[in-house]
């Protein structure tokens, strides 16, 4: 089948992760429904402390839905899991496996994504292998337990004009600062909490478009 365009994919402007815990008691496969009705193109699937067995399951599910719409599917962490589900791709922090040892793993058809933190991340993620890199967090976020902390505007201005591979802002992005994300030079931007929490998250989905709406 071969390797998705990545560089293509990630002209899309809302990457979107799933959480559980902030979802007003909805489940992942509801969430999911919802987030492709509102025309999201990239799902990560992040859900730490769940079973495995759980995820498993999951995951196929999700996987099925994913597939069905023409979304791509990535798995947060787990390499194991996205291989089983036949994910689209996997996405692994600084202190996860080495995405070169992940490659020898998934092989060359999966997409990798990285989070970094530094210039200096940025510029080893290069070399890597990664598809992707995530950019953050930059503003302060509780969605994850083992944060770093905010890396700011200044780091994804740097990303966005020395690094050549495809990235994600993400981290406390709000509503409210979504058109200054997009001013210092994110085009796709991964929110959690601003569409779980929502009640709507079609409508949700809408305003946020629409606040990005002549914004370059």
């Amino acid at each position: 089948m071969g390797k998705p365009d990545v560089q293509e994919i990630f002209q899309t402007d809302i990457y979107a992760l799933t959480g559980e815990e902030f979802s007003r008691g909805r489940t992942n496969i509801d969430v999911v429904k919802d987030m492709i009705a509102a025309g999201i193109k990239i799902i990560q699937y992040r859900e730490k402390e769940k079973k495995m067995r759980l995820r498993y399951q999951e995951c196929l599910e999700l996987r099925r839905l994913t597939k069905e719409a023409g979304v791509i599917f990535i798995v947060n962490d787990d390499v194991d899991l996205a291989m089983l589900v036949e994910a689209d791709g996997v996405h692994v922090g600084q202190e996860d496996l080495p995405p070169e040892a992940v490659r020898r793993l998934v092989g060359p058809e999966m997409i990798i994504g990285l989070s970094t933190h530094s210039p200096q991340q940025a510029q080893e993620a290069l070399k890597s292998g990664v598809d992707y890199i995530g950019v953050g967090p930059i503003f302060p976020t509780s969605t994850k337990k083992d944060v770093v902390d905010p890396v700011g505007l200044t780091y994804l201005e740097y990303v966005a004009r020395h690094i050549p591979l495809p990235f994600v802002a993400i981290g406390g992005i709000k509503e409210h600062n979504i058109r200054q994300v997009r001013r210092h030079g994110a085009r796709c931007i991964a929110m959690v909490t601003e569409i779980l929490e929502a009640k709507d998250i079609v409508a949700k989905v809408k305003h946020l478009r629409a606040a990005l709406e002549g914004v370059s």
